[in-house]
């Protein structure tokens, strides 16, 4: 049987998700034209687009301290969330008083945490910035990570122990192969809240609209300067897709054996 070729796979994935994009592009910039929406309220794509590579510079400058505050916020949050799953998948007493304080936790509204977080830390301090996108990642990386360990076959369980193998042989065999796909789900999802938690922590004042993405939004947008304040969400949504993209392929590197990597190929 002769497999269908891998361009047109790639088009028949994307192409819907590309056409309603520029459809909803047109469409925004038809209607600025036709309502006659002032510049200072809705800017035309079009527009935004030459601001975006005018500014690009200027903005790409601020991206990186953001960008910077994402990616380590993302590993704190995640070395802590896989650490204390480990802990919660092996002690009950341990998992009875950690989840409803994770829970708790993530339930408090970013916007509440960034003050406290800037004010602990210092308002110019970077770490400031890291440890807000640790909190927003720590809650899925530890859940999915215990889900991970604990949803195991329990055949495979059974065959293990009755070789006296080890716990600690057990949790590197099964336990830890088992949780790698709940794992890299939960990374996925954190590597665009990582950068939506950092551009969120500088709203709050501190950092001049060159040194970071979220002031730099949020001082373009307090003065009306709406496609410079597009273009940076512009770079922002680069920013998300591109950690998004190094995730997938590390889950290629770190699992090819899994479904969810061979059902791309």
């Amino acid at each position: 049987m002769q497999t269908e070729p891998r361009w047109r796979l790639m088009l028949r994935r994307y192409a819907p998700a590309a056409t309603l994009f520029v459809l909803a592009l047109i469409v925004w910039e038809t209607a600025v034209i036709i309502f006659r929406i002032e510049n200072f309220l809705l800017p035309r794509p079009s527009e935004i687009a030459v601001t975006f590579w005018a500014e690009l510079s200027g903005i790409w400058g601020a991206s990186l301290f953001t960008m910077r505050a994402a990616v380590f916020g993302f590993l704190l949050g995640s070395a802590l969330g896989i650490v204390i799953a480990l802990a919660t998948a092996r002690w009950t007493v341990i998992s009875e008083g950690m989840l409803p304080l994770a829970i708790a936790i993530n339930s408090t509204p970013i916007v509440a945490l960034a003050p406290i977080m800037n004010q602990w830390f210092g308002i110019t301090n970077p770490f400031s910035k890291m440890s807000i996108v640790a909190v927003m990642v720590f809650f899925p990386v530890m859940i999915n990570m215990v889900r991970g360990l604990t949803q195991v076959d329990a055949g495979a369980l059974e065959l293990m122990r009755s070789y006296a193998v080890s716990e600690v042989k057990i949790l590197w065999e099964v336990r830890l192969p088992n949780a790698l796909p709940f794992l890299f789900s939960a990374f996925k999802v954190s590597s665009t809240l990582s950068v939506i938690g950092a551009i969120v922590s500088e709203y709050f004042g501190g950092l001049g609209p060159q040194d970071a993405l979220g002031a730099y939004i949020s001082q373009q947008a307090a003065l009306f300067h709406f496609s410079e304040a597009w273009a940076a969400i512009i770079v922002a949504c680069l920013l998300g897709i591109g950690f998004y993209g190094v995730i997938l392929l590390v889950e290629r590197w770190v699992m090819p054996w899994h479904v969810s990597v061979r059902s791309d190929e």
